[in-house]
Parts: structure tokens; sequence; C-alpha cells
């Protein structure tokens, strides 16, 4: 069984509203429409609402029990303004043109506790739809951004968490500093336990293990544990260490010695920037043949799923399937 199998699995039972600010799109439309059937969202999708049936029946495409609301004439837009400008002391004529915009809009129904999660990003870059969430939603106490992670199934492999790893951050922040690097290190821990139960073993990366080699970028990732540690200290943090010593206990023994809970049995690897996150998700999807479910958002308060804007439907689908996972 696949990891997205088990995750359909784990929310048939319990099938999340998931809304859709780009719901004129015609690949949300699809992607909403196979959810539903397949009961495994209740998808809501915002946009105009003649268009969407109009492309929907164009299709061929059935939306009964799909809910769509037009954002600008919506029954709640009035009690979403006066919460939103209440909280911030704003007038009233400005918080009715944000929020009557369906990204905001989408961000209100989570934060209002009108939907589980928001799905969105194809036709919004990721700034957009991380301004838009951190602005309604927010993040997490005691996180001080947001970040992203990938899930990599890795086939014919048995180390990590029975052949998963999670890779963080390779979709959001190009250059953290210690601080932010310890913050994306407790985020990726925290979401690790809420999507799939884990007992996190966080391995800082570096090309240094335990002081192997001299350089600020090392220093960094030794002060970001540090860091992490001091945070959560109930979180299983080692570093910095090279990757074979993360994954490889035989490796692990002979460059750090025995006792770290970490090396050697990493579930989570944290990257020191975007550049090697990034590439190496790439390598081992490519050269691994991994499946590799993401970048899924995290920091944020509730649920948040960025699409890529040349996410097809079955990236949809995934998005929505795991963000429901999380709720």
């Amino acid at each position: 069984m696949t990891l997205l199998e088990t995750f359909k699995n784990k929310i048939k039972a319990n099938p999340r509203v998931i809304v859709y600010p780009e719901g004129n799109n015609p690949v949300i439309i699809k992607a909403a429409a196979k959810l539903q059937a397949e009961h495994l969202v209740k998808a809501v999708l915002l946009g105009y609402i003649d268009e969407i049936n109009a492309s929907a029946t164009q299709m061929g495409i059935d939306l009964t029990g799909t809910k769509i609301i037009q954002p600008d004439s919506a029954p709640q837009l009035a009690a979403f303004v006066e919460a939103y400008c209440t909280a911030r002391d704003m007038p009233t004529r400005i918080g009715q043109r944000l929020i009557s915009l369906p990204l905001y809009f989408g961000a209100m129904m989570v934060n209002q506790a009108e939907a589980d999660g928001v799905v969105a990003g194809i036709d919004h870059s990721t700034e957009e739809v991380i301004m838009a969430s951190e602005l309604i939603i927010g993040l997490q106490a005691g996180i001080q951004m947001v970040s992203s992670f990938f899930l990599m199934e890795i086939p014919d492999y048995s180390g990590g968490e029975n052949g998963l790893l999670i890779f963080a951050d390779p979709a959001v922040n190009p250059d953290p500093n210690a601080e932010q690097l310890a913050d994306i290190a407790i985020s990726t821990a925290n979401s690790a336990k809420t999507l799939l139960g884990w007992q996190p073993r966080v391995a800082m990366l570096s090309f240094s293990t335990r002081g192997s080699a001299s350089h600020p970028l090392v220093d960094k990732v030794s002060q970001a544990v540090s860091i992490a540690r001091e945070k959560a200290p109930d979180l299983l943090v080692d570093g910095e260490m090279q990757a074979d010593a993360a994954l490889v206990e035989a490796v692990a023994v002979k460059k750090m010695g025995q006792g770290s809970p970490v090396a050697g049995k990493a579930n989570i690897l944290i990257f020191p920037d975007l550049n090697a996150a990034n590439i190496s998700c790439k390598l081992v999807q490519r050269l691994a043949k991994a499946s590799a479910y993401g970048p899924i958002l995290q920091g944020f308060r509730l649920p948040v799923s960025d699409l890529s804007r040349g996410a097809t439907v079955d990236d949809v689908v995934g998005a929505s399937i795991i963000l429901s996972a999380q709720v």
C-alpha cells in the first residue's frame, strides 16, 4: 500500500471540508469532482458560480454535492469582514475589498471554522498563497515563519521510517539563519507527528560532521541544533552531520561514536539551505525513483496547501488528501 493510499483510508471515515479559492480553474473543477465522487473530501469551490457550472457542463463533469460560493456576494461576507476589521481596527471598506478576493475569503473560511483547510496556488504564486494565509490564519505559537517539506517514498529502501524520509525546506526559505533553521526543524518534527504519527529523529545536515570542518556555514548548523534543543527540549535532534552519518548506522558510529538518538537512523533531514534541499529532492526523485509528495507548507496555525502553477488533476488530488490527513 502506497503512502497516498494509507492517507486515503485515514480520511475516508471523516471527509474534511476543503476550500479551493481558484474554483474557476478547470483542473481544480476536475480534481474537486473526483475527490467528491470518491468521498475523500467535501469540496468548496470559490469563484463565479455561473462560470464554474458552465465549465463543468462543458467538460461533462458532475458537481453534485460540491458547494460553490461567489465570495463578493456570499452571505457570510459581512461577518467575515467584521471579524477581520474588528481584530485589526481597520475601516470596513478596506477589509471588504480584501476579503472579497477568493484567496483571502478561502483563508477566512478556514479561520472561521467553515472549512478545515485551503488548497491554492494553481493561479497564484507561492508568495501570494503564503501572504494571504499568514495574514488571515496566522502562524503556530512559537513559530516565526512558514517553511515546507517533501515526503519521500523510496522504493527498496528500509531506512528512515519504513522507507520514508522527510526533507526540509525545499521550497520556501532560500538561506535560513541558525534561528530560522531551528524553526524549520521544530515545524517539520511537529508535521511528522501530526501527519504520520512518527517519533521524529531530526538530523541537521552539513558538509561537516561534529566539527570535522571549520566554516561559518558549519557554525550556522551547529548553532541551529543548540537553538532547536533549547526551544524544544524533548525533540530528538542532532548535528551538524553529513548525510551518510545521518542515514547509515555504521558510518554514524565511525564518525560520531555511540549514543546519538538520531545519527544513522534519522527520519527527518534538515538541509542548510534551499539549494541543498531542492536539489536533493530532485536527485532522489529521479535517480532513486522516489515518489515525492510536496512541497507541503507548515508553520500555519491551520492547514494550508500550495500548488504548483503546472499542477495536474492528480497533483491537486494528492495535495488535498495530504492536507486532509493533517487535520
